[in-house]
Order: structure tokens, then C-alpha cells, then sequence
């Protein structure tokens, strides 16, 4: 070994086939354990963890010296690969049939008292972030970066595969305004000034189209000044991709291709191409929401022509309105509680209903205010085409399409939050949506703007004809 050699292999690589070879390996100490004298040592490196032991009847001194080290300091020790004794290889672990006998030990760096213990999840956030150093050498957080890397990895060979352009743009420009505040960062050669710090790259990315480079990527960092939810942060990492002469479903097909690759080359998962394919008006009809949740059933139905000429003057009113009446069946949930009735009836207020209408099914009878208002005809329709029986609890929306439509779907999702539906573990059953509107109906008072599903829509007052002459080269591009 020369002077400057740390190691001779990695935590993660040795095996039988490596035993009676010299190695030297270098790392933090993971674990001690102390058994009669016998110090076992769990070596850790970014790889993985190898077992080091230290008898003192080979070799007291390095026992001795062995016995004062602690979690996380970090040593580098040379000897013999052995087998272990039968009956203590350990299956889950790269390196359970080996373990190391030292002759060297030489202790690098000792490590201070931990702040939290590595090998469970800290509770204080604070604690974590101001020592982030070692929040990142717990297992999940090693996984991830690796997971990243290769994510990232996978993406440009795959997107150099396909002829693009790995362009990177500049952080600092000038400020155009999209759908948040910029981060603002102050110049000191002009007083007063400020560079603004992109949401997107969205402009560089259209001037290297006109410029000719038609295929053009770049995993871009974006940023913007919103207040935190689940799906936003100040700053994010996003693939962006930008193409000339091509068709969505040119589009489509390149994003398949390079989710297929990332998945492949980063969790060994094999992932189904071509993606399922949903109108925005057909997710919306069926599941409510325009990123469905399609791991569970009780899709959406629309029932309106079953109630058209009802004496249940609620769903009759709101179709003669021009409304719809929807409906799903939450299957086996008759056994709803109050509690969790009054709290679907707030969620259902909550998106826009003015109430909440639900049927029980049970010992053959269906439970309801509203039952007695129906029909022999409209319960065997509705039963027919809800597939309703015994123990089932079916749902109701009576309004506007789209305010129907987004109850029912926020519903869906709790129930089936209550029942427990979601399939343990990881589920990936990809879905485009296509054909969303570029603008919304939306009536406020005097404001109303036209929406692309509105088959008849009125005058629009907050956007002139000026206004939508100016973005709508802006929109032609986007599918």
C-alpha cells in the first residue's frame, strides 16, 4: 500500500470470492458493538457497509484502540478478508458472508457527540438543517441523491439519444413577469437596478428556436417568490424541453421515451409506453379532477338523464338551469359515521356545493332524506347504472358542471383516503391529459373569460380584443 492510498475497495464490494485477499477500506464508523471483548465494527463509505472485527487474542492493541471509537468517526483499517462463522451471515446486507480482520487501524478524524442519532428520523427540523451535513448521511437521504444523479444521468444521454441540446441559460436577466414574484438580486454596477433571478427559461428557450437549434434541454433551475404548498417551493429543478417542427404527439412520444429511461436507470423499473391518454373534459367527468388518481375505481357518472323529469325538484331545477346531477358509488361505505359525514359536507361546501346528498344501502333499505322524492323507475336506473348494492353509500352533485364535477372528485379522494384504497408501496400507471382549455370560464360579477369547453361562450369584458390579439401568438404555441 503507498503512503497516499486510502483504499484498495469500497464498503459495498467484497464477497466470497474476495476471501484471504489484503484490503484496506476507509470510511465512518457506523455501528460498535461490544460483545465479551470482541469489538464487531460496521464500516460504512457511500456504497454500503462492511463488518470489521477486532479479537483481542489476534491482536490486543488494535482491540484496545478499536474499543475507543464511536459512531461517525472515521478510520481506515488494512487486513484479511474471512469468511464469518456459520450461522452469522447476515442476508440483507452485499457483504454478509464476509468480514474484515484488521492487522491496521489508523483513526482519521474523531467525531464530536451526535446531535440526533443517524439511524432514526429527527423530530426537531431546526436540529436537521443546522446540521444538514449529517442529515445527509442517513440512508434515505444517500438513496436519494444517488436516485437523483442517475435520474439526471439518464436524462441527457436519453435526450442526446433524440438529437437535443443540452443549452444552459443565464440565472441573472431582466425581470418578465410570469406566474409568481421574482427573486429580485440588486446590482452594484448600477445603483438601483436589479436582475431577476427566472421562474423559467422560458424566453431563452424561444429565442434558441428562432435562432435554429430546434431541439434544445436543459435541467433548469427555476425561481419563484410564493409562499410554500405542497407542489411549490422558492426554488425547483425542472427538465426543460423545447422543440421546432413537431406535432404533440411528437412531444409526447419524447416524454415517454425519456421517463421510460429515467425510471429504468434509476429504480430498475420498467414502465409501460405509450401512456393512457384522457381529454381535460373526460378526466373531469369521470374522476373529477384533471390529475386523476386512477389507483382506486368510483369513477364519476353523470345522472342527469334519470332525474330530467323527477319530481325531486333540487336535481329537476338544476337541470332545467342548464346544470348537471353526478353521482359515484363509494362501495361498502354505508357504515359512514357522523363525523365522517359532516366532514365530507364541509369539503363538498368547501369546493362550491351547497350541501351534501348521499344514499346508504342497508339490510336492503336506501337511507336517505331525499329517497322519498324518486321514483321506482329513477332507483332501478340508478341502481342499474351505479351498480349499486348492498353496503354501498352513492354520493350526489346537483350544479354547474365544472363546480360538480370538482366536488365529486375531492370527495373521491377522501373516501377513498378512509377506506384505505390507495395500493401499499410504489404504483406507476402514467396518464396524459390533453386538450386543457387556455382559458377558463369564469363569471364574476362583471368579469367573465371565455372558456375553450363553453360550446356558447359570452362576451368576454376583462379580456379585449386587444389584449387577446397580443397573447395569442403566445398561445398557438402551447398543446
Amino acid at each position: 500500500m503507498t503512503q497516499n492510498m486510502f483504499r484498495t475497495h469500497h464498503c459495498n464490494s467484497l464477497h466470497k470470492s474476495d476471501i484471504g485477499r489484503q484490503v484496506t477500506l476507509a470510511g465512518w464508523v457506523n455501528v460498535t458493538r461490544d460483545h465479551g471483548g470482541v469489538i464487531f465494527i460496521d464500516l460504512r463509505d457511500r456504497q454500503g457497509l462492511t463488518q470489521v472485527v477486532f479479537r483481542p487474542e489476534e491482536n490486543a492493541e488494535l482491540a484496545k484502540q478499536a474499543h475507543t471509537l464511536r459512531g461517525e468517526d472515521v478510520i481506515q483499517v488494512s487486513g484479511a478478508v474471512a469468511a464469518r462463522p456459520p450461522g452469522t451471515e447476515n442476508p440483507n446486507l452485499a457483504t454478509g458472508d464476509i468480514e474484515i480482520i484488521p492487522n491496521e487501524l489508523r483513526i482519521l478524524n474523531r467525531a464530536d457527540p451526535l446531535p440526533f442519532p443517524l439511524d432514526a428520523e429527527p423530530q426537531n427540523e431546526d436540529l436537521r438543517m443546522t446540521h444538514r451535513y449529517l442529515d445527509l448521511r442517513r440512508p434515505r437521504f444517500a438513496r436519494n441523491l444517488r436516485i437523483r444523479h442517475r435520474a439526471a444521468k439518464a436524462t441527457r444521454d436519453y435526450l442526446d439519444s433524440q438529437g437535443f441540446v443540452e443549452v444552459e441559460t443565464p440565472i441573472l436577466s431582466k425581470s418578465t413577469p410570469e406566474g409568481a414574484r421574482d427573486f429580485l438580486v440588486p446590482s452594484r454596477v448600477t445603483p438601483g437596478k436589479f436582475y431577476a433571478l427566472p421562474q423559467a427559461p422560458q424566453q431563452y428557450k424561444q429565442l434558441l428556436m428562432v435562432a435554429g437549434v430546434e431541439k434544445y434541454f436543459q435541467i433548469a433551475k427555476c425561481f419563484r417568490d410564493e409562499d410554500l404548498r405542497a407542489d411549490r417551493q422558492p426554488e425547483s429543478t425542472q427538465i426543460d424541453i423545447e422543440a421546432s417542427f413537431v406535432t404533440p404527439d411528437d412531444i409526447f412520444a419524447v416524454t415517454e421515451g425519456m421517463l421510460a429511461a429515467i425510471f429504468k436507470a434509476a429504480r430498475d423499473i420498467d414502465i409501460k409506453t405509450p401512456f393512457d391518454r384522457l381529454t381535460y373534459r373526460e378526466a373531469l367527468d369521470r374522476y373529477g379532477s384533471d390529475k386523476p388518481d386512477r389507483r382506486f375505481e368510483m369513477e364519476v357518472v353523470e345522472v342527469g338523464e334519470i332525474f330530467r323529469n323527477s319530481s325531486f325538484k333540487v336535481f329537476r331545477g338544476t337541470l332545467d338551469a342548464g346544470g348537471v346531477v353526478k353521482a359515484f358509488n363509494g362501495k361498502g361505505f354505508a357504515g359512514i359515521t357522523i363525523g365522517q359525514a359532516d366532514e365530507l359536507t364541509e369539503i363538498a361546501k368547501l369546493h362550491g356545493a351547497k350541501g351534501l346528498a348521499f344514499i346508504k344501502v342497508e339490510n336492503g333499505e336506501w337511507k336517505s332524506p331525499i329517497v322519498k322524492f324518486f321514483s321506482d323507475a329513477e332507483k332501478t336506473a340508478l341502481q342499474s347504472e351505479l351498480n349499486i348494492e348492498e353496503g354501498d353509500c352513492v354520493f350526489f352533485a346537483a350544479d354547474k358542471w365544472e363546480i360538480a364535477c370538482q366536488v365529486l372528485g375531492r370527495l373521491r379522494l377522501r373516501i377513498a383516503e378512509m377506506q384505505k384504497l390507495m395500493p401499499a408501496g410504489e404504483t406507476w400507471n402514467f396518464l396524459w391529459v390533453t386538450d386543457f382549455p387556455l382559458i377558463r370560464t369564469r363569471t364574476n360579477g362583471t368579469r367573465c373569460i371565455i372558456h375553450s369547453l363553453d360550446p356558447k361562450p359570452k362576451t368576454c369584458r376583462c379580456l379585449t380584443r386587444r389584449n387577446f390579439l397580443r397573447f395569442a401568438p403566445r398561445l398557438t404555441t402551447l398543446f
